[in-house]
């Protein structure tokens, strides 16, 4: 079996405080000298503002966040998340949704388009996530989320990866098993650019395309397996569909083969939302707001979390190629949502 790859080893922590930064170091270096290759370490700070955060956390290895926010703590923060460099949060939203909850987006969009890759839209989140930008703190800990997909390289079934999977769930939670604050694991497909990290290409492999295996058991599959047999569950534990993460799946979009309607088919049955959808400069705001009604919607009727992140690089209008300057999106040429 390969390295397992850690996508995300994530503290959360309500202290602004070397030891915590010294307590993440350890964890990672316990996972290297078993054979884990932690890819990111993350910091999900509750209780203080982005601009203390990225001065007390700010690292090149670190990827931070203020966690969950509602909409006077996202209009207090505005500003300060505007200047950070590498600080996300999600917006959490209960009732009724309105023009103004959509215009904090287009204002990133204007501002700073870069940190839309750091904003999303939460309905019915679970807390405990170490994936950004949904992780929502749940009590002073560390959580785990693996980049599973790499683990299918010569699988030849959907089965044989998911035995894989469990074997690097159970040796993942026998080395951190005895940390006192050990929250656990989110076994969510996180995919990440071209096979072996892309979900897509693996499934193309398995039912002989995408299209295909949208309208099969597959995907069910896949989540039955990591409610069931994830040994210590944390967060979120569903598939993540990540449109422009996945290079594969963003050339499923640009064939029109993964539009909003096919994204929200997966997300309602198997999914977590809508992820790295990318948005025109131009998009209508009344659009977006349709769409997060009926996300919001979808989660209250099937008491699940779902979230929605739309990505822009604040130049690109529907009709244009994207030009991110983003290691993890592909670009595309923009569709209408």
């Amino acid at each position: 079996m390969p390295d397992a790859i850690i996508r995300s080893l994530c503290l959360f922590t309500d202290r602004l405080d070397d030891a915590e930064t010294s307590r993440l170091e350890r964890l990672a270096t316990r996972l290297e000298e078993t054979g884990f290759v932690v890819q990111t370490r993350r910091v999900c700070v509750t209780g203080h503002g982005a601009t203390e955060v990225e001065a007390a956390y700010g690292d090149d290895q670190r990827f931070l966040s203020v966690g969950q926010l509602d909409r006077a703590g996202l209009a207090e923060q505005f500003d300060a998340l505007l200047a950070a460099d590498n600080v996300a949060c999600n917006l959490a939203i209960d009732d009724a949704i309105t023009a103004d909850d959509v215009a904090w987006l287009f204002r990133l969009v204007a501002e700073q388009p870069g940190q839309t890759f750091g904003f999303a839209y939460t309905f019915r989140n679970a807390t405990g996530s170490p994936f950004f930008p949904p992780a929502t703190w749940a009590g002073n800990g560390s959580a785990i989320g693996l980049q599973p997909t790499d683990l299918a390289a010569g699988c030849d079934t959907v089965e044989a990866w998911l035995a894989r999977l469990r074997d690097a769930w159970n040796a993942l939670d026998s080395v951190l098993g005895d940390e006192p604050d050990y929250l656990g694991i989110d076994g969510s497909i996180a995919p990440l650019w071209d096979e072996p990290g892309s979900l897509v290409g693996h499934v193309r492999r398995w039912a002989g395309s995408f299209e295909q295996a949208v309208t099969s058991d597959l995907f069910l599959r896949i989540t039955a397996f990591l409610k069931h047999d994830n040994p210590r569950p944390v967060g979120l534990n569903g598939l993540m569909l990540p449109c422009l993460e996945d290079r594969p799946l963003a050339g499923e979009y640009s064939q029109g083969r993964f539009t909003i309607e096919r994204n929200l088919f997966l997300a309602l049955h198997c999914g977590l939302g809508i992820d790295t959808y990318p948005l025109g400069v131009d998009e209508s705001p009344a659009r977006v707001l349709e769409i997060l009604r009926l996300v919001q919607g979808l989660a209250e009727r099937h008491a699940k979390p779902l979230s929605v992140r739309f990505v822009s690089d604040g130049r690109a209008r529907i009709g244009e190629r994207t030009g991110f300057g983003n290691r993890y999106l592909h670009d595309v040429v923009v569709r209408p949502l």
